[in-house]
């Protein structure tokens, strides 16, 4: 081993390269046995290598090529994850009620109305939290989410709105009924056939204008043109 590291620096000398660069590098340790064994041998520049040192050297020496990554793009699912996550309980509440995703129950202002008012008592002529009627809940309600005042009484109502067809009604709508002979029952629509009112049996509800007891006593639906349908959107999320 001395004999060939002094081979070595000589060559290095007369041939006025570094020791580094053409140096072989030998390392042994002793095995179970008494005998040795060599661990790591190591040529530099274009001297034949073992296989794990060739590629550790090349790896070393070979220039990197920088590789543009591209930003994930956000799939429909995760958006639809983020935006349930970012929701209200009220939201998951009528949703649930509703029949509906998450995120379709967007007009806060409105659900959170029906939700303050949600099981208030049925009282004729009453207006208040002790006992409420159907159309003045629809009245507080135009108030309160659309910040529109109706006539008192569903009669009233009706004979204050335009006629909307079943098919082109949409959330905000107002829905007519016979229930006592003429227009005697009025309910604000939500959407997919559901109707929030105060109900006699029930209270501040929602109902299915397919239910056999509304669909045989539907009159029409019922728009105030003063009042386009997205006049609550300042609270879409």
């Amino acid at each position: 081993m001395k004999n060939l590291f002094f081979v070595s620096v000589i060559l290095s000398i007369f041939t006025g390269t570094s020791l580094t660069a053409h140096a072989q590098i030998i390392t042994n340790s002793a095995a179970s046995d008494g005998s040795f064994r060599q661990t790591s041998v190591r040529f530099i520049e274009g001297i034949e290598m073992g296989p794990a040192e060739n590629s550790v050297a090349l790896a070393r020496t070979m220039p990197v090529k920088a590789v543009p990554v591209a930003k994930p793009a956000i799939s429909q699912e995760t958006h639809t994850v983020s935006t349930i996550e970012r929701s209200f309980p009220v939201q998951f509440k009528f949703a649930q009620l509703l029949n509906r995703n998450v995120e379709s129950i967007t007009n806060l202002s409105l659900f959170n109305f029906i939700n303050d008012w949600w099981r208030t008592k049925y009282r004729f002529g009453g207006t208040g939290r002790n006992g409420i009627d159907c159309s003045a809940l629809v009245g507080l309600l135009f108030n309160s989410v659309y910040t529109i005042h109706l006539p008192r009484t569903a009669r009233e109502q009706y004979a204050a709105s335009a006629r909307i067809a079943r098919e082109d009604m949409a959330e905000g709508d107002m829905v007519f009924f016979n229930t006592k002979g003429g227009v005697s029952h009025v309910g604000v629509y939500l959407g997919d056939g559901y109707f929030v009112h105060a109900s006699v049996s029930n209270g501040v509800t929602i109902s299915s204008l397919d239910e056999s007891y509304y669909s045989s006593r539907f009159i029409g639906g019922g728009r105030i043109i003063s009042a386009p349908t997205d006049v609550a959107k300042t609270d879409v999320l």
